[in-house]
């Protein structure tokens, strides 16, 4: 009986970083059918559309939220190109799949996007209305992604993050926990020209129930709405924590003579559009920071 007073919600991503803090938060409130190939019960694989819509077709939801992506951005760049790789088969494909069966069954789909997705030169923050152009492979694929979406004949929300990090420790390290592990190791090297706009997990979680509900339309950025250099990060993180261990500068410029793979030198996004009609608090990153356990 309790199950049937939960909202039913098409979900990919669900054993994932942020998945995963939306499945504990929400555990009263949403009963998650899960597109997971590693489901020790039912594995779906999103990129088989036969499998996909017969699972859409099943449900009586009437929202699918996709996070499942490929996220590794340097594995990624070793992939470019490649369309019949991993990341292109989870990150674009498996889209693509999704949409089709969101039209077919006209659900709303949710798909969770990227900072990534713009070229990293502008020295503000970005806003829905730039024009995208990623550099790599991963930003490439989320671009791809995005288009088969806004393109699509389903009513659709995109909404995209940079840098996300939740307050409890997870399998996979966030950019918050990897940064603390760094500092208390010794001297951790982080850019101080190196700019991102982090998003705090346990808030956005929040966002996507807002998006669930309200079924708005049109691309969001949905981060702190704040700009950080990883050295500024590193400092608020071992304040608000009291780390033990140094923190030195490191020069991103000097760092990507010695890379292939091409790094953006500022993702921070702008947040207002999202603001304007989100109808709760969120927490600043300094206020996050304080809340992280190790």
């Amino acid at each position: 009986m309790q199950n049937e007073a939960k909202q039913a919600l098409l979900i990919t991503g669900s054993s994932g970083l942020i998945g995963s803090k939306f499945a504990q938060i929400y555990a009263d409130k949403y009963e998650l059918q899960t597109l997971d190939i590693s489901d020790p019960i039912q594995p779906v694989d999103i990129t088989d559309e036969q499998t996909v819509f017969s699972f859409f077709e099943k449900s009586t939801a009437k929202t699918c939220v996709h996070l499942a992506a490929f996220t590794d951005v340097t594995a990624a760049w070793q992939q470019r190109g490649d369309t019949n790789g991993l990341v292109y088969r989870v990150n674009v494909t498996g889209t693509e799949v999704l949409s089709r069966a969101a039209s077919k069954f006209d659900k709303h789909l949710i798909l969770v996007s990227t900072a990534y997705v713009f070229d990293g030169k502008k020295d503000t923050l970005y806003t829905e209305t730039d024009t995208t152009n990623p550099i790599e492979w991963y930003g490439q694929t989320k671009a791809y992604a995005e288009e088969i979406v806004m393109s699509s004949l389903h009513s659709w929300t995109i909404a995209r993050i940079d840098q996300p990090f939740r307050s409890d420790p997870f399998a996979k390290l966030d950019v918050a926990h990897k940064f603390a592990q760094k500092i208390s190791q010794g001297a951790a090297k982080l850019f101080d020209n190196h700019y991102f706009g982090p998003t705090f997990i346990d808030d956005f979680v929040r966002v996507l129930d807002f998006m669930i509900q309200s079924r708005i339309s049109g691309i969001f950025h949905a981060t702190s709405g704040e700009k950080w250099s990883d050295y500024d990060f590193g400092v608020a993180l071992q304040n608000a924590l009291s780390l033990p261990g140094k923190i030195e500068r490191n020069d991103l410029d000097a760092y990507q003579k010695q890379q292939t793979r091409p790094y953006q030198a500022n993702t921070a996004l702008n947040c207002k559009k999202l603001l304007k009609i989100l109808p709760l608090e969120q927490k600043s990153v300094v206020e996050a920071l304080k809340l992280i356990e190790l």
